[in-house]
Order: C-alpha cells, then sequence, then structure tokens
C-alpha cells in the first residue's frame, strides 16, 4: 500500500533532513539493512543480532518506516514481536547515496555553498556561480578534466542499461562514435561486451590524456580512440554505422540537440544505430537531479534540463531516423536508425 504524506508531515521530514541521513547511515554500518533486505523479521531477532537494545531499536526503526523505507507487521505491548520488511532495494541505494563511492559526495565537491541562503538574490541575478568554480563549457584544461571525472562517477545506470542491451544495439556494428564520451569509461564498458566493435570518443582536444589513461587502465589499446572536435562549432566526423548520445543533449537548447541529431543524421552510414541515453524526465529523476537543479539556478551557461524520453522519439522521426525505440532500464535508451535505402 503507498500511503502519501500530507504536505505538513512532509515538511517536517525535509526539516529534519541531516538526521534521516543519520538514520540511514547508521543502517548501513550496522547492517540493519542487510537483515531487513530478505524480510520479514522479528525486531527481538534484529536487536540480538546486531547486540542493541530492543525498544531503542524500535523507536529507530519508526524512523526509517517514516521516511517510507520499511513496512511493519503486528503492533501491541510484544514490541519484540513486531516484524519489519524493508522495501526493495533499499540497501543499493542508501549504499548509493552515502557509501564511500557515493555521486552525492562528490557532487558536494561543488561550490553550491556560494547560493545557500541567497537564492533569492540569485533568481534575481545578483549572486552566480563565477567561472573560477565552475565554467560551462569548461575553459581550461583543469576544469575539463576536473568535469569529465565527475560525470564519470555517475556513469552506473548508464553502463547498467547499454550492457544489460548489448546483444540487441552492437551485433554486425564496427565503429562507434562516442559523442562527447567524457574520458572514455562509458566506452571501455561498451568494449567489454562488444568484442567485434572499435569506439573513438569525440570530445575536446584537451579530453585527449584523459581518454590515453582510461585505454591504458582497461586495456583496450587498439579498439579505444579519440577523435578531437567541437560539437558546437565543426560538422561531427563520418564513417561510423553507430553514434552515441550520452548524457549530452539535455545540456542543450532545443534548437542545439535539433542540430546535433542533424548532424549524427549526416555523419552516419546507411542503416546505422542513434543511441539517446539520457536522465528522461520523470519524478524520480527530477528527484535524483535535484542537486544539479539547485547548483545550476547560479549558472546561466547551462541549460542542463531534463527532457521527457518522448521529445527525443518525436526529434529522431521527424530528422528521418526509423525504427524508434524506447528501450527498458534503470536508465531507458532510446535507439534509432537511418535508413539503409536514401529515398
Amino acid at each position: 500500500m503507498t500511503v502519501t504524506l500530507s504536505p505538513r508531515a512532509l515538511m517536517s521530514l525535509l526539516a529534519n533532513g541531516p538526521k534521516a541521513m543519520d538514520v540511514l547511515e547508521t543502517a548501513l554500518t550496522l547492517g540493519l539493512l542487510d537483515e531487513l533486505e530478505p524480510g520479514p523479521v522479528r525486531l527481538d531477532t534484529l536487536a540480538d543480532d546486531l547486540k542493541v537494545r530492543p525498544l531503542r531499536l524500535y523507536k529507530f526503526l519508526d524512523c526509517l518506516e517514516s521516511l517510507g523505507f520499511l513496512v511493519r507487521e503486528g503492533s501491541g505491548d510484544d514490541i519484540g514481536a513486531t516484524r519489519y520488511r524493508s522495501v526493495p532495494g533499499l540497501r543499493a541505494a542508501v549504499e548509493a547515496v552515502v557509501g564511500p563511492d557515493a555521486l552525492e559526495r562528490d557532487r558536494d565537491r561543488y561550490p553550491w555553498r556560494l547560493l545557500h541562503g541567497r537564492l533569492a538574490d540569485s533568481l534575481r541575478g545578483e549572486v552566480s556561480i563565477g567561472d573560477d568554480d565552475f565554467a560551462w563549457p569548461p575553459k581550461t584544461d583543469e576544469q575539463t578534466a576536473d568535469f569529465e571525472r565527475s560525470m564519470a562517477v555517475g556513469l552506473g545506470p548508464v553502463v547498467e542499461a547499454v550492457r544489460q542491451h548489448a546483444d540487441r544495439l552492437w551485433p554486425g556494428r564496427r565503429r562507434l562514435l562516442d559523442v562527447g564520451g567524457g574520458d572514455g569509461t562509458l566506452a571501455a564498458h561498451v568494449l567489454d561486451t562488444a568484442p567485434e566493435l572499435h569506439v573513438d570518443v569525440y570530445n575536446l582536444p584537451a579530453v585527449a590524456p584523459l581518454v590515453d589513461r582510461t585505454r591504458v587502465a582497461r586495456g583496450h589499446p587498439d579498439r579505444l580512440g579519440f577523435v578531437g572536435g567541437d560539437f558546437l562549432t565543426e560538422e561531427l566526423p563520418p564513417g561510423y554505422d553507430a553514434i552515441s548520445f550520452v548524457r549530452v543533449l539535455h545540456d542543450w537548447p532545443d534548437e542545439v540537440a535539433r542540430h546535433l541529431v542533424t548532424q549524427a543524421y549526416a555523419a552516419l552510414e546507411p542503416g546505422g544505430l542513434l543511441l539517446i541515453c539520457e536522465e528522461f524526465r520523470t519524478p524520480d529523476r527530477l528527484a535524483m537531479q535535484f542537486f544539479w537543479s539547485y547548483f545550476l539556478i547560479g549558472v546561466d551557461t547551462c541549460v542542463s534540463r531534463l527532457r521527457e524520453a518522448e521529445y527525443y522519439t518525436a526529434l529522431l522521426a521527424e530528422s528521418g531516423f526509423t525504427e524508434v525505440t524506447v528501450l527498458p532500464g534503470t536508465w531507458e535508451l532510446v535507439t534509432a536508425r537511418k535508413p539503409a535505402v536514401q529515398g
């Protein structure tokens, strides 16, 4: 059963956000989430296994339940008999947010505190994130390297989706151009599952050393390449039977996104595959994008707008692509083909 909190109850949880994160991190480090994962499990069993006081654990579990992460069965004076189970995927979600490699920890390096408490001033244009703190597009080699490193940290859902559909994406493909492909991390994962494929990362020339490092570290010396260029001012290079835009198009206005899709159509060989993977706009994705929505309030040069998958399917069809398909996954993939015979 899904329960929707009242606005007042939700506000109370938001106001206690740091305490809620303390509860979740403690539940992870104690091993409580491992115990709850298979559930349901009795409170007295949990208390014995974790060597904690039952009454205190009962209140702790109330905190988790208030956040919507637990389902409780039974009640009464015998609190030890109360049974609990976690919602599916809770442990993995908490690990992703508060674990040592958490994406949120990486995001916290950005200077969002320049806006904190001054959002009204920022909305009026009186406070901004300066180029020394965050330049978009990156203007120095150091800024470029830092941005691409941060983007690589958040590739997990993309890697999972591409691996899930590898048998559908890559058979028969020879050369993939990964436009704006960062430091080559995603390309290396693709190569792990597509032994006949060669992948070139297309990115600003300053990124070349980062791709070189990935090539050496991931063991694809002959199949991971690099093509330097600027897709805002140059045409995409031809000669590829697959082109991908991964976490690229959402950063640009509609006219730029349309231009890039048109360029991809022109560059692809007949019968070629186009792949788009973004955080398509849903309530979940908006929530997980909250940091960037907040931070980029102070940055006018970066659009960074989540669009519905339907925006891209319509754009691909209008641009001449056929067989436009949305493949399911943690992040959906939108695929399309350039017709083999040009009319």
